[in-house]
């Protein structure tokens, strides 16, 4: 048989999660906290099971959770959502962007993807049977070189994919950069896939910019959103995705010959819990504490912070003291002292090597502590 994907293997999280087992070693690597959820949420997940909310769903997610989000959206980005026409509840976020891929692209268009990208993006493209056209984001502060994007575009290209919170960088979009994909989608028939499942993880008083915030924008986007990274409860794999009522009704095409549905116990409990708008207004505090905490432990240690302004993740420099390339040093880092990190080249086609790894700071802090003590010892 011939493969859909031959370049691709197991994914990079996939491979260091498994080191880290064989070598009991603490995983800041893949994107998960280790801290407990919300035993509120886990209460209304039971009792909507006991309840008998253990059947098929409809298709496009729970009525009520639909329109919890509208009433979401509109309170935090000030744009009306039609729940029954714009929101289809997804079993995660990647699924999200898998089916908004699915559903515009054709043989032989091309997609715009900056780089380091979240490995799903190129996959997902390919399997199409369209084209990513790679663009490097600017180390070390990863922005965006909007004039080589604006010579990369050509009559092929169907999409841009943006991600902000950005992983595995923690970068954010800023006004200039709206200003610049508003330009470059005007009068063109260009879609934008925005993945904005750290929407919610952002720090330093940063506002974030939601393709949702800007109507002629969402026209022409797939906005795809994680319950998971919202609510510390990854393993749950739900998510939703926003659009214009047009691009909607083709998403649930591929939608519903897919998953279908979503498990429908959790979704009577979102809708419940999404009332408590502190569980997730408050979450960039509670989670910038934490990267704030994990770059004072680091002081201790070699390695260099690049800046981070958002998601679970924050990449360390190690240029000033060694020439190791960073797949080599993760997988020593993992062997000879016990924390495993994520190879930022993992995030290129090109496995491009400034020497950074990426680290996963959504930990206990007990798991930070120890952590840093063990690349305290590093020489």
């Amino acid at each position: 048989m011939n493969s859909k994907l031959p370049d691709t293997g197991t994914t990079i999280f996939t491979e260091m999660s498994q080191l880290a087992l064989e070598h009991n070693a603490i995983n800041l690597g893949q994107g998960f906290p280790d801290f407990m959820m919300s035993k509120e949420l886990i209460s209304l997940v039971n009792t909507a099971m006991l309840n008998g909310h253990n059947q098929y769903a409809h298709m496009n997610g729970m009525p009520l959770l639909r329109e919890k989000l509208a009433i979401k959206v509109e309170k935090l980005y000030s744009n009306s959502i039609n729940p029954e026409t714009q929101i289809t509840i997804t079993p995660g976020g990647t699924y999200a962007i898998y089916t908004a891929l699915t559903t515009i692209l054709e043989k032989d268009d091309e997609v715009i993807v900056f780089e380091p990208a979240y490995d799903s993006y190129i996959p997902n493209i390919i399997i199409n049977g369209a084209k990513p056209v790679l663009v490097q984001l600017q180390y070390p502060v990863y922005n965006i070189p909007w004039d080589e994007v604006k010579e990369k575009i050509s009559n092929k290209t169907k999409a841009i994919i943006i991600n902000s919170p950005h992983n595995p960088t923690g970068a954010v979009l800023n006004e200039n950069d709206i200003e610049q994909l508003k330009q470059i989608v005007y009068n063109r028939n260009i879609f934008i896939v925005s993945d904005e499942v750290y929407e919610h993880l952002i720090f330093d008083d940063i506002l974030h910019l939601s393709i949702l915030r800007y109507p002629e924008l969402l026209e022409k986007s797939f906005v795809c959103f994680s319950f998971g990274k919202t609510y510390n409860c990854t393993g749950w794999k739900i998510g939703y995705c926003m659009a214009s009522p047009a691009l909607m009704k083709e998403f649930r095409k591929v939608h519903q010959f897919n998953c279908f549905s979503c498990n429908s116990f959790v979704q009577y409990a979102l809708a419940e819990f999404l009332e408590n708008e502190d569980a997730y207004l408050s979450l960039g505090k509670f989670i910038q504490n934490k990267r704030d905490y994990f770059q004072k432990l680091m002081q201790a240690t070699k390695f260099k912070p690049v800046p981070s302004h958002g998601s679970y993740f924050q990449c360390y420099s190690y240029k000033d003291f060694s020439d190791e390339n960073d797949m080599g040093l993760a997988i020593r880092l993992t062997k000879e002292y016990g924390v495993t990190t994520i190879p930022l080249s993992s995030f290129y086609q090109s496995k491009k090597d400034d020497k950074v790894l990426r680290f996963c700071f959504a930990k206990k802090e007990e798991t930070l502590k120890e952590a840093a003590e063990r690349l305290s010892r590093f020489s």
